[in-house]
């Protein structure tokens, strides 16, 4: 968990309870659930991005292989050289 382990999470847990009055722990309280209720519905909005960001990219793959065969086809066709002609800068 954000790269502490179990151990350091509740001595960080009792040196809190210790330093923070008895009056202030149902704000804290508060506190840290709006930030876990912040940091979740970030993660989600997140991850729902990064879904959107996928489907486009998996509809957007068809159009890029046919856009990409039919150029090379295109390019296929006008490039073929013509038999018997010759270019001058040719030796």
């Amino acid at each position: 968990m954000f790269g502490i382990s179990w151990a350091e999470f509740i001595v960080i847990l009792l040196v809190a309870v210790l330093v923070i009055p008895v009056r202030y722990w149902p704000d804290v309280a508060r506190w840290l659930a709006r930030v876990v209720k912040f940091i979740r519905s970030l993660i989600w909005k997140i991850t729902d991005a990064s879904e959107q960001i996928k489907e486009q990219i998996d509809m957007e793959k068809p159009i890029d292989d046919i856009i990409n065969t039919t150029t090379k086809d295109v390019l296929d066709t006008i490039s073929v050289k013509k038999p018997g002609k010759k270019r001058k800068d040719a030796k």
